[in-house]
């Protein structure tokens, strides 16, 4: 039996399900009245500190799923072979003897071509499946690579492709990251990203696909040297399948996802995150310019040099790091599933609170008084307080509810347009037909429907009622009235 893994959690703060008008409009007003000024109700809240665990950012698992047990601490050869899914049964897995890791809402995957593709033209979408399966049943969402072969003889390219076209020897220990050069290699690669892009784009679970290119675990090894021609049926094959899916494109190749930014919102995926000459050399002088900007499309990812318990050892500064992945607004981060020291827990936490998206309402206002079936303005000011905005667009509802009814309202507002900092949202809705007349609690929730619509929770201190936040409230009467 897998022995599940160490996850440093806080205390919930308890909630009460009863509720009176004082708890929610302790700073609410009343307006003069006037022909011209209808009553309103304007309620405040306060930014809270907690660890929310929200869809989409966050840690990843690595090659495993919420609750896995991490990986043993090893060296560079034998990491390496922590790089396929499945993990292979010699891996040994004890991290967790030695370290924590967050809790994770995303599973990071790399798949091998050769795994996927075993026989010309024959995938195992078995695999596939059951990734995607996997992940549903730990309420996590996907993001993948296939890999076009690593440095390992026993996860070169596919066995029937070697048959075909001269390719590398990958001697054990020789660390050999060259690909073919024939163009074939490239053409059926893409032939194979294709295949999962047909079958799995619209799948909810798979939320973003890492764009390999040549080399070893195709992250770039000697891409200058793909024919101009191959290389843009390769991206093309990415930006043309995955019209549903996020797209990470690889630091290293900056004009590669500049080209495919032309046809599709792409983010970016940087290795080597931690390691001193990659934070203050390689990173920055590929980030800036050409990259800088593409957070506010796409979302941006980091995966750990070596694992923050060598980072340790390295004596490296695990404050001045979890700042700059934030300033770099990463929305995931891979540890590679493996221990974090214990007593970087502060630092961590502050990762966690400020990568990706965190949302507050700070004020938020409506009529007093309104009639079944009349359209109503409402006004939302609120603070992205994170570092990033969120991708996938989730509906925001509201929900008019007291003792005997409620009723759900769509809103139609984007929340993907609310970038850090401050939005203020002034939208109408129509209250339904037929309300029965009475006082009722204004409630707002965005999402709420695993895995095409999660739930995003809040940073504020409003009462919940379930997992609806309670804005204020309303008297709601006849048309007549």
């Amino acid at each position: 039996m897998r022995m599940g893994v160490k996850i440093l959690s806080e205390g919930k703060k308890e909630r009460k399900d009863t509720y009176h008008l004082s708890q929610v409009m302790a700073d609410s007003y009343q307006r003069p009245t006037n022909d011209d000024v209808r009553p309103v109700s304007k309620s405040y809240f306060q930014p809270t500190d907690e660890i929310l665990g929200n869809p989409f950012i966050g840690f990843v698992s690595f090659n495993h799923f919420r609750g896995d047990p991490l990986f043993s601490e090893t060296g560079t050869i034998d990491g390496w072979k922590k790089e396929r899914y499945p993990v292979y049964d010699f891996v040994e897995e004890k991290g967790d003897l030695v370290g924590w890791h967050p809790d994770t809402e995303m599973a990071y995957i790399r798949i091998l071509w050769r795994d996927f593709e075993p026989e010309e033209g024959k995938y195992c979408y078995e695999l596939m499946d059951d990734i995607l399966a996997k992940a549903k049943t730990h309420r996590q969402y996907v993001m993948l690579r296939l890999m076009p072969h690593t440095t390992m003889s026993f996860e070169d390219v596919p066995d029937w492709l070697r048959e075909q076209i001269p390719c590398p020897d990958r001697p054990d220990g020789a660390r050999v990251k060259d690909s073919p050069t024939d163009p074939t290699f490239y053409e059926k690669f893409a032939r194979a990203i294709c295949a999962i892009a047909k079958r799995y784009d619209s799948d909810p679970v798979l939320y973003a696909v890492d764009i390999a290119l040549s080399g070893a675990w195709g992250e770039g090894h000697n891409y200058k040297l793909i024919p101009e021609e191959a290389a843009r049926a390769l991206l093309d094959s990415y930006c043309e399948g995955f019209r549903n899916t996020h797209l990470f494109g690889q630091i290293c190749a900056p004009e590669f996802s500049e080209y495919c930014r032309q046809t599709h919102p792409i983010g970016w995926r940087a290795d080597g995150f931690g390691e001193p000459y990659h934070m203050q050399d390689y990173l920055p002088k590929r980030i800036h310019p050409q990259m800088s900007d593409y957070w506010k499309e796409a979302p941006v990812s980091c995966e750990a040099f070596w694992y923050m318990n060598e980072w340790e050892r390295q004596g490296w500064d695990i404050d001045v790091l979890a700042d700059q992945a934030i300033r770099w607004h990463i929305s995931t981060f891979n540890n590679k599933h493996s221990p974090i020291p214990y007593k970087w827990y502060p630092a961590i936490r502050k990762l966690l609170i400020g990568m990706g998206y965190r949302f507050v309402i700070r004020a938020f206002e409506c009529p007093l008084r309104a009639s079944s079936g009349e359209e109503i303005d409402f006004y939302m000011w609120l603070e992205n307080r994170g570092n990033a905005p969120i991708y996938n667009r989730i509906p925001l509802r509201l929900r008019l509810k007291n003792a005997s009814f409620e009723s759900e309202i769509e809103t139609g507002l984007d929340i993907t347009r609310w970038m850090p900092g401050d939005t203020c949202e002034r939208f109408k809705v129509h209250l339904p037909e037929g309300i029965p007349t009475g006082t009722y609690r204004v409630e707002l929730r965005i999402g709420g429907s695993y895995p095409e619509a999660p739930l995003v929770k809040l940073a504020m201190d409003a009462p919940l009622d379930e997992d609806w936040y309670v804005m204020t409230e309303m008297e709601v009467g006849s048309k007549e009235r």
